[in-house]
């Protein structure tokens, strides 16, 4: 078995998807617009979305995360979990911590704790949660 992470943006996954790539390097292995889904007369698209992203896989070192712009109504929601981010050292953390909090908030910031050199959470300006983690 093996389980992914599937965010939903609610129309800002591209800013998400080049946010995560400045501040983790991530890499678009996938990404399907809107418009390219068959057309379905019952349920059309609402104006302005057809290049909203439909579906997104996005790798992070080995981890791939799903994504789509989703729904169109509604805030972007991501309660009940964080997604932890674990790296190598310290200068690692430091950089990824500090590209994701921007535009974000910090709730704990990077320090050392007994089981890490380097632990510190934040939610970035998406509202997505993260813990980031030096295991190395």
């Amino acid at each position: 078995m093996h389980i992914q992470p599937y965010l939903y943006f609610r129309g800002r996954c591209e800013e998400a998807i080049e946010f995560y790539q400045r501040a983790l390097g991530a890499q678009v292995q996938m990404l399907v617009r809107m418009q390219d889904a068959p057309a379905d007369p019952a349920h059309p698209l609402p104006p302005n979305w057809g290049d909203k992203v439909m579906h997104a896989a996005v790798t992070v070192g080995d981890s791939t995360l799903l994504m789509s712009d989703g729904g169109v109504a509604g805030p972007t929601d991501f309660k009940g979990f964080d997604l932890s981010l674990n790296v190598p050292d310290a200068a690692t953390a430091d950089r990824a911590f500090t590209a994701l909090a921007a535009g974000g908030q910090i709730g704990m910031p990077l320090a050392q704790t007994f089981w890490s050199p380097r632990f510190g959470t934040l939610t970035d300006k998406f509202g997505v949660a993260w813990m980031v983690n030096v295991t190395g």
